[in-house]
């Protein structure tokens, strides 16, 4: 048997057509979607929040 006949077990390879970029987005896409958002820094306004002060227009 030669040394680059296989020895029943499958040569692993890459599919085709899928760049490493794209694969490194879609790595980072799912790891922002799965991430849960970061809680509020204590002492800041919630932004959801109407303001209570308000002043007048000069």
């Amino acid at each position: 048997m030669s040394a680059t006949e296989s020895k029943g077990q499958p040569l692993p390879f890459a599919v085709a057509g899928v760049s490493m970029r794209d694969l490194l987005a879609a790595g980072e896409a799912a790891a922002l979607i799965s991430t849960p958002p970061r809680a509020p820094e204590p002492g800041f306004a919630d932004p959801t929040e109407p303001a209570t002060d308000h002043r007048e227009a000069a």
